[in-house]
């Protein structure tokens, strides 16, 4: 082998993701209330985010709205202005994260699935790809532009359109259980699931459409910790953490500590 050819990657071994798509809950912006912004839960964001970006990846974010937008849950608002509420709401989350961002001198740009020329550009996914060759970190905003449509789908989507090769959907548990372990003390965490397995066992991972999306596409998928500082970087670099979700399912299920 030339001096300076880079060796080959072990059989199994980690290969870090070049270009990324997190998947982020609105809720998380809010804090520990989980609602409006909160100083805390925008930096816990930005430097995961930022995080990550130093790690090496190209970065593109879909942020949910459900910090803005759970009274329209409550079933006094039809489906479709509900959706184009929470799609409002995406793009105030997007454009609170993007000035957070760029405090911690982090480039980034907003697209938005709709058109709002005062506040964002619209999406179009060759001006992404661009925009992610250049080193910023793409916020996306509003969703698919579709009502009837949630986000997960939204990044499933985007993340195909992007050529993302890692989906990870940042959530407040450190993976995917057999039960939900707030209400199970015994359930167990999965170091990894086939497509199969979680359409079949019905885990809440994402919704089905996204997951089909994965599925048909071959887009790998992750779930993780965000509340843990550094956790998206970590699993970047190293591969370790959470749980992903793929074509064959590697390991049996760890049960919590």
């Amino acid at each position: 082998m030339a001096r300076g050819a880079r060796q080959p990657a072990a059989p199994g071994a980690h290969r870090r993701p070049r270009r990324v798509l997190l998947k982020l809950s609105g809720e998380m912006i809010g804090g520990s209330s989980g609602a409006g912004f909160a100083a805390e839960g925008l930096s816990l964001l930005a430097d995961q985010i930022a995080g990550a970006r130093g790690a090496g990846a190209e970065i593109a974010v879909m942020i949910g709205g459900g910090n803005l937008v759970r009274g329209t849950r409550a079933g006094f608002l039809p489906r479709a202005e509900a959706d184009g509420i929470g799609m409002l709401g995406t793009l105030m989350n997007a454009l609170a994260l993007r000035a957070a961002l760029e405090s911690r001198e982090t480039p980034a740009a907003v697209l938005s699935a709709f058109a709002v020329p005062r506040f964002a550009d619209l999406y179009r996914p060759e001006l992404g790809r661009a925009l992610l060759a250049e080193g910023r970190v793409l916020l996306l905003a509003g969703g698919t532009g579709q009502t009837h449509l949630t986000t997960d789908t939204a990044a499933a989507l985007r993340a195909l359109e992007l050529h993302c090769t890692l989906l990870i959907k940042a959530t407040k548990v450190d993976g995917v259980y057999s039960a939900d372990p707030a209400r199970e003390p015994g359930a167990r965490r999965f170091a990894s699931l086939s497509y199969e397995e979680v359409l079949a066992r019905r885990l809440a991972v994402m919704d089905l459409t996204a997951i089909t999306l994965c599925m048909e596409n071959g887009l790998p998928l992750v779930v993780l910790n965000a509340t843990t500082p550094g956790s998206v970087a970590r699993y970047l670099r190293s591969g370790r953490g959470g749980t992903r979700v793929g074509a064959v399912a590697r390991r049996a299920p760890r049960r919590r500590a």
